[in-house]
């Protein structure tokens, strides 16, 4: 889609004069060890998870662990340069395949236990003394593979049998955000958070700012919390816009743009916003005039949850003197870090047995709509 085209076509969305009020979700969906296995089921085990970046797997045989809805998966590039998710069980006797976070195969995957040996396309090659059984043959047992697809350099896998082709159920966001070229951007910085909260929590936090006055002081000098608009409002992609005040250029800590632009076409009204996503079931996007920066959301526990963040910038960035990426990476660390306490002592809050469904504000109406496109991916009624 071309900028001008998407422009005619996108339409934002204030906040509304009146607002048919909307309540919290149930104290149980915070707290019950029985809806987290369901969601895992219904939503991380149906849907499109991202799971990291393309350029992570840079050479042939090049591979990295991950884990969805419980799944461990070998995400790799095949010895002829394909994308590959493996599930990581031997088809021998289950014993997983993998141990280290990521790494490199010479040319085969070999189990560890009896040696069966998988090409990097999940053929099974090698099985020691299975030749004596009757009716053995090697091609009925490959590894199990997991659908995979790509999106501005980032890789989505969905263990479903027959998934919902990945252009049909992210149609909302092809094409929206390509003036930004994020599929050349560098990593800059990686990190990974414990956070001490469901991780539905975490979803909900990040789709308002309304708290922002109270816990982000920095961040509202920046980006004010009733600045911009939303242009995604219902269903499991949601988000929009915040103007970045003059005489900032960017969230930083200095407030100045932290490097080049991460695209020098990027039209002259782009580089006073930043965008914010969620993007069921487990990723936030968060996009800068200067950096990109995402979070991949993993449930633990009920009340426990993984968070793993990668800050993006421009190529050109990594030799220029002038690039400071501390001050991106220190302006959002912070910010984090405060996101991460609140919803902490939210999930306190909830967890006791006085807790009520609240009513949402019309400030609110994001995570309104998350929860209700939540609902509707558990099979029950907003």
């Amino acid at each position: 889609m071309s900028r001008s085209s998407e422009a005619a076509a996108r339409t934002f969305h204030r906040t509304a004069t009146h607002y048919r009020h909307t309540k919290t979700l149930a104290r149980e969906y915070y707290t019950s060890p029985g809806i987290l296995a369901e969601e895992q089921e219904r939503l991380f085990a149906t849907q499109w998870n991202c799971v990291g970046r393309v350029s992570r797997l840079a050479e042939p045989g090049a591979y990295f662990l991950c884990s969805v809805a419980g799944e461990s998966l070998i995400v790799l590039r095949d010895r002829q340069g394909e994308l590959r998710a493996l599930f990581n069980v031997c088809r021998h006797r289950g014993t997983r395949l993998c141990t280290e976070a990521e790494g490199h195969f010479s040319g085969t995957i070999q189990c560890p236990y009896h040696a069966w040996t998988y090409g990097t396309d999940g053929r099974l090659i090698g099985a020691p003394h299975m030749q004596d059984v009757e009716g053995f043959a090697k091609e009925d047992f490959p590894l199990h593979a997991a659908a995979l697809a790509e999106w501005e350099g980032f890789i989505f896998v969905n263990l479903a049998a027959d998934p919902v082709p990945f252009a049909q159920a992210w149609a909302p966001m092809l094409g929206r955000l390509a003036r930004y070229a994020m599929a050349g951007l560098w990593v800059g910085h990686r990190v990974s958070y414990d956070v001490a909260a469901n991780w539905k929590l975490v979803f909900e936090n990040y789709s308002e700012c309304l708290h922002c006055p109270m816990i982000h002081p920095e961040l509202s000098v920046v980006l004010p919390y009733q600045s911009g608009a939303n242009d995604l409002i219902e269903g499991p992609f949601l988000g929009g816009y915040m103007e970045i005040t003059e005489p900032n250029e960017s969230a930083t800590l200095s407030g100045r743009a932290c490097g080049r632009l991460v695209n020098p076409e990027l039209p002259a009204e782009d580089r006073h916003r930043a965008f914010y996503y969620s993007l069921k079931p487990n990723m936030l996007l968060s996009i800068h005039p200067d950096y990109v920066n995402y979070y991949l959301v993993t449930p633990v526990t009920p009340d426990r949850t993984t968070v793993e963040s990668e800050w993006l910038f421009h190529p050109g960035n990594q030799d220029d003197p002038a690039f400071h990426p501390e001050d991106a990476i220190g302006f959002w660390d912070v910010t984090n870090r405060q996101d991460w306490a609140i919803v902490a002592r939210s999930q306190l809050g909830i967890g006791s047995r006085k807790y009520q469904p609240g009513v949402y504000s019309a400030r609110e109406s994001i995570p309104a709509a998350w929860d209700r496109a939540y609902l509707k991916l558990m099979g029950r009624e907003a």
